[in-house]
């Protein structure tokens, strides 16, 4: 389970990324460099500021539906364009903080005061003095033989860096990796140079590393910090400490003027040799070995002044505690969430080649399904480093790292709620990592609360909505353009996830205190909002988008339009959260009144139903595509992730489905999009269609990745100027292998129902399943060898294989063992 590469990394699609939750760093580098990325979850530009509405609410609304009902598109859709746009204003994005830039040899002492003069300016006394106070407690000599001989007990010795595979010429046995066991980048050689080791430590909340060479005195380095935004100092207030502070500014999706403010700090503790400060850069000459700690802190969310002290004490309690023990705790509280699900998919001999070999291979149709194991595990990775339980937000276009790309264009790093933000978290509680859902649900309630404003303002409604993104403010709006802006139920696609995160676990104080409210009360939204239309009888929303997708209307192609009333996603997911809040108030007790209106409103939905050529409808009405090979695919979302579709309970809808994804895999500007990719697998392993999974799969992984295993969204796609890392790729590969080798959507627990010839014989442990169980699995010969089911509540349930299905009863910490036999007898053996 690591990343392995020969040879230095040239650049950020090249390097590595860590994190802790909040705090994230891509490094790359080679012999004379190294470069950390840094980013910091809370780093937005912006502000909270009204998004005023034209629109006189259900007035307003009444006269466009009027227009739509009537075939009157353009002039729907005009009144709409006056009516319900909201302005860009100060919308703001996740920024890059700085990068961390080591220069090693010994020829570095010296050139850190050129690099940074000037850059001192707005350093106020606080920050100088933390620093201070941190270069006295770490510049001892006992300090830093205490940091020596810990990080040697703690296991971090010579033989802990890569293995070198030649000695030579500078550049030569160069092995970098990403250990996804320990959560530890590495890199380093034996043709000389300085070998490190860095970590992204959540217990501590720093970026910690550690620095050494072959040879005694050997380390020599320059470290300095480069701001990543415009208003960026540092200043060397010590000898072995910089502090700096900044402002999340741009002038793309704000003004310039607004963000939240950081302050960070970077103490250097080294065992022999010399620690200087030389400008606004810390040097470190002839040390046996070195040590750095790196910690920020933002004013987001936080009243009074104490956070601006936070990184400076962070960074010196890290100092003091040494590296070792910050080592083994980072280590140990990783495992405690990495180690509860192991994979193995089979080793074709490929594991030991470096990374880049193994997806040239990949490409070239070779055969390496541990590479899947690996990319399904890196998720969790990504997972772990990117949320966890105390993150202040959740995880956004690019996860928390940052490669500034998204934010110099017209797209944002933000939170995009047509299926990105959405997909980040799609396989958090498959995975067993239900704690690291939970920025996002907290998330989820504080813009329920900031959309009860845009629910009356935009549509005279009670309730709350939100629409195709948001941001770090709480933006609840519909974007500036309707065409993909009026995605009315982009809030409560997000709020999804509270419902399953109540199926994996069933706890019922979440459901009671959290789950229930805020999806009552967009229920009670849609049923104020939804109107009846006037030829079927149907309730619907609308006007609304099929999330950035266009239609013809019927006989009419000289023109594509976005807005419709009762697009299929909507109609989908306001099924499920009737149905989910009609059980959830009888199992809870309460809303006698609501549920009544719920049971109405649920026989007046509109039914998913198959076009005349045989797909599944996107819209209400049989529209012309506009775009036949559009990336989304979000009214199949009653197949995947939703449980509306399934080949046994619906066979007819199934097959509108598989021609539906036929159809857009044949088309020849199909858009080449990382979340697309995986959707296809997930969709392909809900119809258990295990080799079409593994297909897409395998073209995620090999074609639409960077040398990082990070995946990318081709230059052109929605305006993109040049390939992006989108971190959703990641997460929905992840979630579709998930579902590949465990189904529990559709009342029952389906073992290997997508299991694709390739992975011939492996073993998966760890597995979570609605209903709050786990699931081990093992398999030889493409055939179940042993199933061990554990239930964390009472599960009754069915437990499937195949054609075969036998019943299941278990108390809460009882298990049972199941093998092929077991479903030839009818039941346990």
């Amino acid at each position: 389970m690591k990343l392995r590469y020969d040879g230095p990394a040239d650049g950020w699609r090249q390097g590595l990324p860590l994190g802790n939750g909040r705090l994230g760093a891509v490094a790359y580098g080679g012999y004379d460099s190294e470069t950390w990325c840094v980013t910091e979850i809370t780093y937005w530009s912006g502000r909270t500021e009204p998004s005023p509405a034209p629109s006189r609410g259900q007035a307003d609304l009444a006269a466009m539906r009027e227009r739509f009902f009537a075939g009157d598109y353009a002039g729907g859709e005009e009144m709409a364009s006056r009516l319900l746009q909201a302005q860009k204003g100060n919308f703001g994005t996740n920024l890059p903080l700085c990068d961390v830039r080591l220069s090693f040899g010994a020829g570095e002492a010296g050139t850190g005061a050129a690099a940074g003069a000037g850059a001192t300016a707005g350093l106020d006394a606080r920050g100088a003095a933390s620093a201070d106070a941190a270069g006295g407690a770490q510049g001892a000599a006992g300090a830093g033989a205490a940091h020596g001989r810990g990080a040697r007990a703690a296991g971090a010795t010579d033989g802990g860096a890569p293995e070198a595979a030649a000695t030579g010429a500078q550049g030569a046995g160069f092995v970098r990796e990403l250990c996804l066991e320990e959560a530890l980048y590495r890199a380093g050689g034996e043709a000389g140079g300085i070998r490190r080791e860095l970590l992204a430590s959540h217990p501590d909340g720093v970026l910690a590393a550690r620095l050494w060479s072959g040879a005694a005195g050997g380390v020599s380095f320059a470290l300095r910090l480069e701001g990543r935004t415009e208003r960026f100092a540092v200043a060397a207030a010590a000898a072995g400490a910089l502090a700096f502070e900044s402002q999340a500014t741009e002038t793309m999706h704000s003004d310039g003027t607004c963000g939240v403010r950081a302050r960070g700090a970077v103490r250097v503790v080294a065992t022999g040799g010399a620690v200087a400060a030389d400008g606004d850069a810390i040097v470190v000459r002839g040390a046996d070995e070195a040590y750095v700690y790196f910690a920020v802190e933002t004013d987001y969310r936080q009243d009074g002044g104490a956070w601006a002290l936070a990184a400076a004490e962070r960074a010196d309690r890290a100092a003091a505690k040494g590296y070792a023990a910050v080592r083994a705790a980072h280590i140990a509280d990783y495992r405690s969430l990495y180690a509860r699900v192991a994979a193995d998919f089979g080793d074709s001999g490929a594991s030991a080649l470096p990374l880049c070999t193994r997806l040239r291979r990949l490409r070239e149709g070779g055969d390496d399904p541990q590479l899947f194991a690996l990319f399904f595990q890196y998720g969790r990775y990504l997972t772990i480093a990117g949320s966890r339980a105390d993150s202040t937000l959740p995880m956004h276009l690019q996860g928390i790292w940052n490669d500034g790309e998204a934010n110099r264009m017209a797209w944002s790093c933000d939170y995009h709620l047509d299926v990105n933000t959405e997909m980040n978290y799609y396989p958090t509680e498959a995975v067993n990592l239900a704690e690291s859902h939970l920025p996002l649900l907290r998330y989820v309630e504080r813009l329920a609360e900031a959309g009860r404003e845009t629910a009356r303002a935009y549509y005279g409604c009670e309730g709350w909505t939100a629409h195709v993104f948001s941001n770090a403010w709480g933006f609840t709006a519909p974007g500036w353009h309707y065409s993909w802006g009026l995605n009315v139920t982009g809030g409560l696609w997000l709020a999804h996830q509270l419902r399953e995160h109540y199926a994996y676990g069933l706890d019922e104080r979440f459901l009671r205190a959290t789950a229930y409210p805020v999806l009552r009360e967009a229920a009670r939204f849609f049923l104020d909002y939804m109107t009846v239309h006037p030829e079927h009888g149907w309730l619907v929303t609308g006007p609304s988008n099929s999330p950035e997708n266009s239609f013809y209307a019927p006989g009419d192609e000289s023109r594509a339009y976005a807005l419709s009333m009762g697009p299929t996603m909507d109609q989908s997911l306001v099924r499920e959260l009737f149905a989910f809040c009609l059980e959830a108030g009888e199992r809870l007790g309460i809303d006698e009144a609501l549920r009544e209106r719920l049971r109405g409103a649920i026989a007046l939905l509109p039914p998913l139903a198959a076009g005349a050529n045989g797909r599944l409808r996107e819209w209400l009405a049989d529209y012309g595509e506009a775009q036949p090979d559009h990336r989304h695919l979000s009214h199949l979302y009653g197949l995947y992730p939703g449980a509306q579709i399934t080949p046994r309970g619906t066979p007819g809808l199934s097959e509108a489905a598989r021609r539906t994804l036929d159809a857009r895999m044949r088309g020849a500007g199909l858009e080449d999009v990382e979340f697309t990719l995986a959707l296809f697998a997930a969709n392909f392993a809900r119809l258990h269609d295990g080799e079409r999974a593994y297909d897409q799969l395998s073209y995620l992984v090999g074609e639409l990745c960077f040398d990082n295993l990070l995946t990318y969204s081709k230059a052109g796609i929605a305006g993109a100027e040049t390939n992006i890392f989108v971190a959703d790729g990641n997460f929905g590969g992840t979630s579709a292998i998930a579902e590949m080798l465990l189904q529990s959507h559709a009342g029952e627990l389906h073992l290997l129902p997508a299991l694709p010839a390739r992975w011939r014989t492996g073993r998966v442990t760890g597995l979570r399943a609605r209903g709050n169980a786990e699931v081990d699995l093992a398999w030889q010969s493409g055939e179940l060898a042993e199933a061990t089911v554990r239930a964390g509540s009472p599960l009754r349930t069915t437990v499937r294989l195949g054609g075969a299905a036998v019943p299941l009863a278990l108390e809460a910490g009882g298990s049972l063992r199941l093998c092929r036999a077991s479903f030839a007898a009818g039941g346990p053996a």
